[in-house]
């Protein structure tokens, strides 16, 4: 073990794995030729992108995760240089991404458009859209090359519905993909619906295939991970008190109307499956994930491919730590 030095400063994740490997390999004979495999198969961890610009594509307006999600990023990241929105309403949830950014005193912030995928239900922002609030522009393509023009390393790219605005950047902007270090809340490997997909990738089931086989640099946060009671938000948790609170700010208020909405019409509680995905872009110790090849099939459901020719290498999540989540998402709302 004399060849791996963990105190070393200036050893970096992707050096560390260098060394196990380099070590499992040479005494393989001794036991170690098992760990030399899965290290093998695993690949080197993603490279650290942490201060790197940032570009959220979520729909927001429907559940009150992505509206924390925004929220959370808006208020504690300034490299956060982009809000998307992803199976738009009529221009509503860039409308309502606009007004609650505003809110946050982040008028900075540029809100785009993005795709209208002709979905009509999961929309809880009624009466929160003031009608001042102008519609947002549409050009996404344009918006993601002026964030990548902005820097010469990459860019993170924080998905948080359905992959169609991706998609479309992908095949528009081919350059690109080299810049894009994309973390993305879909799929799932054991789906508590095995007849179809989930959620995210099943709205746009030819963008998800599309992504998972070209994106260069991909982390999917799957349902699998985040689909959890222990990451919940109910009328009952501190979260909900605070936002709730006498004097919460305005931004505040709108997120527990929000809130309201959604527990009045669709569910009692609101997983936070965004913010869990966010902290995994930012490189946060709460997620655990590997490198497996995965498959989609044309209705997007996963699988993870069993033939090393098969599939396409990806990272997935494992496995989390939802008491530090849980920690960690209170300090982010707190005023």
């Amino acid at each position: 073990m004399g060849d791996i030095d963990a105190g070393d400063p200036r050893e970096t994740p992707q050096s560390a794995w260098g060394s196990l490997l380099g070590f499992a390999d040479r005494y393989a004979d001794l036991g170690y030729r098992s760990l030399a495999e899965q290290l093998r198969a695993g690949g080197p961890p993603p490279p650290s992108v942490q201060g790197t610009p940032i570009i959220v594509d979520s729909d927001i307006g429907g559940d009150p995760d992505d509206a924390i999600a925004v929220t959370c990023a808006a208020r504690n990241l300034p490299e956060v240089a982009l809000i998307l929105t992803a199976d738009e309403h009529r221009g509503r949830r860039a409308r309502f991404a606009r007004h609650l950014l505003d809110l946050i005193e982040r008028p900075d912030l540029p809100v785009v458009s993005g795709a209208d995928l002709g979905n009509t239900r999961y929309h809880a922002v009624d009466g929160l859209i003031p009608d001042t609030v102008a519609e947002q522009p549409t050009d996404i393509v344009a918006a993601v090359r002026a964030v990548c023009a902005g820097t010469e390393g990459p860019v993170r790219w924080v998905g948080l519905g359905p992959l169609s605005n991706l998609a479309h950047v992908l095949r528009s902007a081919p350059e690109l993909n080299a810049r894009l270090v994309v973390t993305q809340m879909g799929g799932a490997i054991h789906y508590r619906r095995p007849d179809r997909a989930e959620h995210n990738f099943r709205l746009d089931p030819d963008a998800a295939r599309y992504v998972v086989a070209t994106a260069r640099e991909l982390l999917l946060v799957l349902s699998d991970t985040t689909f959890t009671d222990e990451i919940a938000i109910d009328s009952g948790t501190d979260i909900y008190r605070a936002l709730a609170a006498d004097a919460a700010p305005a931004w505040a208020a709108v997120l527990r109307a929000h809130l309201d909405q959604w527990f009045a019409r669709f569910y009692p509680a609101s997983l936070q499956h965004d913010p869990l995905t966010l902290t995994a872009a930012l490189q946060l110790p709460f997620i655990d994930f590997t490198r497996r090849r995965i498959s989609l099939g044309p209705d997007a459901r996963m699988t993870v491919a069993g033939d090393d020719s098969e599939g396409h290498p990806t990272w997935i999540t494992t496995g989390a730590d939802y008491p530090a989540f849980r920690a960690w998402l209170s300090k982010q709302i707190h005023y």
